[in-house]
């Protein structure tokens, strides 16, 4: 698959929540490489971003399975870890607002609250039963991606929306956006 293939907001899949996965099968591994695929390629279009997870949805599979990125710091490292109907057990410690992007929403940026420690249970690749805990940026990321699967986008948790959405200049360096000026218009289609 291709970044091409990664759809965008007001698609209205993205506002679906995604189907369980009731047996890993052969059909679910290929899902995985073909969401493997298309991150790489959305990554690889961008020279300031990595594509550090994506959902199923976000190919237009509405299957719960997402992958995350082995190593965030390394854009060398294109490895992945899929989880299979991934969901938070519990929400440990307390929240931090930091800023988040999303392939599914095109060159918009936003700082989310999140909890800081998570417990997540999940099926790997053969099926098998994972259970981990999950702090600081891996915590943000898995719960970005949850919400995924239960048809919640990150624009839905900013909350104070004339200052609160940036964009990346060609340094890579994030602006803020004038919300009546290039916010405003495309709110609607943004909206639950």
């Amino acid at each position: 698959m291709k970044k091409e293939d990664i759809i965008t907001l007001p698609n209205e899949h993205l506002r679906t929540k995604s189907a369980k996965v009731h047996i890993v099968t052969d059909n679910t591994r290929t899902l995985i490489d073909d969401m493997t695929a298309a991150a790489l390629d959305w990554e690889d279009s961008r020279p300031h971003e990595i594509s550090a997870a994506l959902a199923a949805v976000q190919i237009d599979r509405m299957e719960r399975v997402i992958i995350v990125r082995s190593d965030f710091d390394d854009k060398n490292t294109r490895d992945f870890t899929a989880l299979i109907n991934p969901e938070i057990v519990k929400f440990e410690g307390g929240t931090s607002k930091d800023y988040e992007g999303c392939l599914s929403v095109s060159k918009i940026y936003g700082k989310v609250p999140r909890y800081n420690k998570i417990r997540v249970k999940a099926l790997d690749t053969e099926g098998n039963e994972v259970r981990f805990k999950a702090e600081g940026f891996l915590a943000r990321v898995i719960q970005h991606e949850i919400d995924h699967t239960n048809g919640i986008v990150f624009i839905d948790h900013i909350r104070d929306e004339t200052k609160a959405f940036y964009t990346l200049d060609d340094k890579g360096e994030l602006q803020p956006l004038d919300y009546e000026n290039d916010i405003k218009d495309n709110a609607v289609i943004w909206e639950q």
